[in-house]
């Protein structure tokens, strides 16, 4: 029996257990339940996850995993698995993971704990001194210590809370507690959420469905905003949301799945998949949030071309990420755009660089305010993108050939741009990518407008820009003007228009300003470092 509760070594040792445990039964497990399994060893050199298994015996109502990564300089994510899958993902969270019957912490699953091999899931978010080691307890329990959570229960999507076609206000990058890096309750989020005019948020938590457990109830409450189900699927290669999703997908690219078959297990769900912050590039200040996979024609259809409010960090990553969002349109990618604060606080206690719920806002045009909607209205580019917040210029990109999702066919059409609340401001077109000069804006509303003949061959794309201060503030999705739809998805010609000076956007992926962003936060995090 003491074997039940030693401490050993990584795989070998803890395969040496599960034939012992099988065979003295509910004996070893008495034991196991009194004192915990210590699972200790090195972390393998190869790859960057690997799994810590260890038995679970029958009769066990409740179990408790602790975790720790042993060195300052290593960051350890952990997650957790059952014989039949997914039961949790805490990432880097500190405190212990529990799972009973009726109750969880936050980021896994409550529900029937089956007997059998279950497994420590571990991911290598960073390796700063080898050899790098890890210790793990798990506790064995036959009496729960959490209190039932009634508010727990199956996932069913919110019957449509407005039924107007229009345009939503909303947020497509917000974390509850059910984040490991995150802490707010769904209450906190909705109320400040709500506070700030907004129609919907996007629940973007990391890698767990967790937060679907606790939607209908925390929906009751807040019949004014329509909370959107989803996760962030967070990589160590980048990060998307997959707005719409329901179930569990893994993250580890390159050891057991792709990402088109992420991408395809999202579309599976209905769910559709945002590259967010593309440009990020901060090294270990944010582990694999700048976009380094190669995006295939088929499973993504939005860029977040805007993360935390312009007068925050969106003020040295957003033209990063218009630039990175034109490259993939010119390569034949049909995107919408999208922003998201990316909010951790539910609007509070924030820092320097951190922005609340609606900084920025996307407005989504849709039939009604339903999940179902507005992801129909992001699948057809009905997308506005508020770089600061609510209060910035709105501008509506139309044409006088009504469009078949995203496309127009014709030969020819005529572009408006309707603007309101942009007075003293400026606005433009942007035309396969290339900015055409700016337009007082003289009247509100006000209205510009631009002749579109489409190309003899293949697809020209155009969106409109307001410009505040010299920067771009508000943002469309694109209409594309083609002849046939054969030429969806060939680019047309870039056209030779001067562009106006103090530009900045035709910067490869990942240029000045993403350089100079990294620049700015890495000096920041060393002055809050020393503080």
């Amino acid at each position: 029996m003491a074997n039940c509760s030693s401490s050993f070594g990584y795989a070998e040792r803890v395969r040496s257990l599960v034939p012992l445990c099988s065979l003295l039964g509910s004996l070893c497990c008495l034991g196991a339940a009194a004192n915990p399994l210590v699972l200790e060893g090195e972390v393998p050199a190869e790859g960057r996850f690997f799994d810590v298994p260890f038995e679970v015996p029958a009769g066990t109502v409740e179990l408790e995993v602790r975790h720790d990564d042993l060195a300052g300089e290593n960051i350890l994510d952990w997650g957790l698995e059952d014989p039949s899958g997914f039961r949790g993902y805490g990432g880097g969270n500190e405190e212990p993971a529990i799972v009973g019957e009726r109750a969880a912490s936050r980021s896994y699953l409550a529900g029937p704990l089956p007997a059998g091999t279950w497994r420590v899931t571990v991911g290598k978010a960073k390796i700063g001194k080898t050899p790098a080691r890890y210790r793990i307890e798990v506790h064995l329990r036959q009496e729960a210590t959490l209190p039932p959570q009634p508010e727990r229960r199956p996932y069913r999507p919110a019957t449509a809370l407005r039924t107007e076609a229009r345009w939503y206000a909303g947020d497509f990058h917000v974390h509850s507690r059910e984040s490991g890096d995150a802490r707010p309750p769904l209450d906190d989020v909705a109320r400040f959420a709500r506070s700030q005019g907004l129609d919907f948020i996007h629940l973007s938590d990391h890698n767990t469905p967790s937060t679907l457990d606790f939607l209908e109830a925390a929906q009751e409450r807040h019949p004014e905003l329509l909370l959107v189900p989803g996760v962030e699927y967070t990589t160590y290669s980048g990060h998307a949301n997959a707005v719409g999703a329901t179930a569990y997908v893994s993250p580890r690219l390159g050891e057991g799945t792709t990402l088109e078959q992420a991408l395809q297990a999202y579309a599976r769900q209905g769910a559709l998949v945002s590259i967010n912050h593309p440009t990020y590039d901060l090294g270990s200040q944010c582990i694999g949030c700048a976009w380094q996979l190669a995006v295939p024609r088929e499973g993504v259809s939005a860029v977040e071309i805007g993360t935390g409010g312009w007068d925050k960090l969106g003020r040295f990553f957003s033209e990063s990420a218009i630039a990175y969002w034109d490259w993939l349109l010119s390569q034949g990618h049909h995107l919408a755009a999208l922003g998201g604060s990316d909010d951790h606080r539910a609007g509070v206690d924030l820092n320097d660089t951190q922005s609340p719920i609606s900084e920025p806002t996307t407005l989504v045009y849709a039939r009604e305010l339903s999940v179902e909607a507005l992801l129909e209205g992001v699948r057809a580019g009905r997308t506005v993108v508020k770089l600061q917040g609510p209060g910035d210029p709105m501008v509506e990109l139309g044409s006088d050939v009504a469009p078949a999702g995203d496309t127009v066919l014709a030969e020819g059409t005529r572009l408006s741009a309707r603007v309101t609340g942009g007075l003293g401001h400026e606005v433009r077109f942007v035309h396969n990518g290339v900015r055409l000069p700016l337009t007082q804006v003289t009247s509100d509303p006000f209205v510009l407008e631009r002749d579109a003949i489409a190309p003899e061959q293949g697809e020209d794309r155009y969106r409109v820009e307001v410009w505040v201060e010299g920067r771009p503030r508000t943002v469309t999705s694109h209409l594309w003007v083609a002849r046939t739809a054969e030429a969806r998805g060939v680019p047309g010609p870039t056209p030779q228009v001067e562009q106006a000076s103090g530009c900045g956007c035709r910067a490869a992926p990942g240029g000045w300003a993403a350089a100079l962003g990294l620049a700015v936060v890495a000096l920041w995090a060393r002055r809050r470092a020393r503080q």
